[in-house]
C-alpha cells in the first residue's frame, strides 16, 4: 500500500501563488492605466473637456462661498490636464516595468516599482481627483462632468495590489533567493 505524503501548508500553497497574484494585479493596473494615458493623447479633447468643466467649476451648485476656487484660464486648464496625463504615462511605464521584474522573479526590484506605480496612482486618483477635484473643485456637486466613481475604481484597485505585493512572501521563488518586505 503506498504512503501517503503530507500534505503542505495552506500557508505554504497561498504564499507561493503571491507572486503570480502580485504579477497579475501590477500587469493589471498597468495595462489599464496605458490605456487610459493613450487614450488621453489620442483622443485628447474628450478628457480636456472633462477637466476644463472640473476646474472651472461650471456645472456645480455654483456656491458664491466656494466659486473663487475656480480655474478659468483654459491655459491652466490644458496645462493641468496635460500633467495629468504625463504622470499617467510615467505610472503606466513604471508598471509596465515593474511586471516585467515579477516575470523575471526579481522580486524586490518588482516590488519596489510596483509600489512607486502604485502609489503614484494613488496619488492621483486619491489626491488628485478624489480630495482635489471631488472636493476642493466640488466635482462631486455636477451631475455631468462627476469622475468620482471612476476614480474610487482606480484607488481601490491600486491599493489592493499594492496591500498583495507587500503581503510577505513565505518561501523563496528559486534557487535561494528570497524577497524582502
Amino acid at each position: 500500500m503506498p504512503t501517503k505524503t503530507p500534505a503542505a501548508p495552506r500557508t505554504s500553497a497561498v504564499a507561493s501563488a503571491l507572486p503570480l497574484a502580485s504579477t497579475l494585479l501590477t500587469a493589471t493596473v498597468a495595462l489599464y492605466i496605458a490605456l487610459v494615458a493613450f487614450g488621453n493623447i489620442t483622443d485628447f479633447g474628450t478628457n480636456q473637456q472633462f477637466v476644463r468643466h472640473v476646474l472651472a467649476m461650471d456645472t456645480t451648485f455654483k456656491d458664491d462661498d466656494l466659486m473663487w476656487r475656480a480655474i478659468t484660464n483654459t491655459g491652466l486648464q490644458d496645462a493641468a490636464y496635460i500633467g495629468i496625463i504625463a504622470w499617467e504615462t510615467v505610472a503606466a511605464l513604471v508598471l509596465i516595468a515593474a511586471t516585467y521584474f515579477w516575470v523575471r522573479r526579481s522580486d524586490a526590484r518588482a516590488r519596489q516599482l510596483s509600489t512607486y506605480g502604485l502609489l503614484m496612482l494613488i496619488l492621483l486618483f486619491g489626491a488628485g481627483f478624489i480630495a482635489i477635484g471631488g472636493e476642493w473643485f466640488s466635482m462631486w456637486q455636477s451631475k455631468t462632468w462627476n469622475g468620482l466613481d471612476a476614480a474610487t475604481r482606480v484607488l481601490v484597485l491600486s491599493g489592493v495590489a499594492l496591500l498583495v505585493v507587500h503581503l510577505p512572501f513565505a518561501e523563496s521563488r528559486n534557487s535561494g533567493r528570497t524577497s524582502t518586505t
